[in-house]
């Protein structure tokens, strides 16, 4: 009797087990299809991230606003500007090993002191320090933003009380050893170039602003 179907050929056992086997092996199962995605995306970060560092924390171990109260009693003068002449430029290359990458920098002046934040690359990253010079010595060194993965032992107090007293020998270099820090040479010698910068316009303030010399009695002016 025909019902309006079409009549459908039998399988046998064993052809029914071999279709279910060609079905498995085109179509895989969920599991497979997870492997499979966890795969591709593992690779696929992998050549994300290919010769690209990890991106390095930034600490702010003494903010900016804070390290200035410390140098000026709690009371920070309003900041100056120094223009970075080309003279001014030429005198920092020697200390610092490069010119700073600014027309101008902003200082702080009160009471015979002046306050500098700098920057220098340690290994491959900024590190943002500041000074505090006094009668053309270091009178406070600070680690302020760090932003390395290793060598982050310069901010301990014990690193950069070094610095307290420090001034220039007759060649501009420190006039005492600091000591190193096994696996932060690279941050020792930055703040080493920040701290010889700091006193370097510290004294080419003092020289733009001191007095001009008084001249005697009978001299001609």
């Amino acid at each position: 009797m025909d019902w309006g179907m079409s009549a459908r050929r039998v399988q046998s056992p064993e052809q029914v087990a071999e279709t279910g086997r060609m079905a498995r092996a085109v179509l895989p199962s969920p599991a497979g299809w997870a492997v499979r995605i966890f795969f591709w995306l593992g690779i696929l970060l992998a050549l994300g991230t290919t010769d690209k560092p990890a991106l390095a924390r930034e600490e702010v171990i003494e903010p900016p606003a804070s390290f200035l109260a410390a140098a000026f009693g709690n009371t920070p003068p309003r900041p100056k500007m120094l223009w970075l002449t080309k003279p001014l430029q030429e005198q920092i290359r020697a200390v610092m090993g490069h010119p700073l990458s600014a027309l101008r920098l902003r200082y702080w002046r009160k009471d015979g002191r002046t306050a500098w934040i700098l920057e220098e690359i340690g290994k491959s990253e900024p590190i943002t320090a500041g000074f505090v010079v006094e009668g053309g010595r270091i009178a406070r060194a600070s680690v302020l933003i760090y932003r390395e993965s290793r060598g982050y032992e310069i901010r301990y107090p014990q690193f950069r009380a070094q610095f307290v007293g420090a001034g220039f020998d007759d060649k501009k270099n420190l006039d005492r050893r600091i000591d190193g820090i096994a696996g932060a040479t690279l941050s020792v010698n930055a703040m080493i170039r920040m701290a010889r910068t700091a006193l370097l316009l510290d004294e080419w303030v003092r020289a733009k602003t001191a007095p001009p010399p008084k001249h005697g009695l009978g001299q001609r002016k």
